[in-house]
């Protein structure tokens, strides 16, 4: 199982956005990041990156 952490605009600990994140739903600019727990954050936002071998993704929210 690959978990990611999402971070906003720039991979730095002040800009988790959220932890252990399993899955991943788009709806436009919504992204809906749920962890491992079931626990749900939505952003409006677009992604920059996904490294999932490292566990990272970036986004670019407002």
């Amino acid at each position: 199982m690959c978990l990611s952490t999402v971070y906003k605009n720039e991979k730095q600990d002040d800009n988790i956005l959220c932890k252990f994140v399993a899955n991943i739903d788009v709806d436009g600019d919504k992204l809906t990041f749920v962890d491992v727990m079931g626990q749900r954050t939505t952003i409006t936002g677009r992604f920059l990156s996904a490294d999932l071998t490292a566990g990272t993704v970036l986004v670019a929210a407002e």
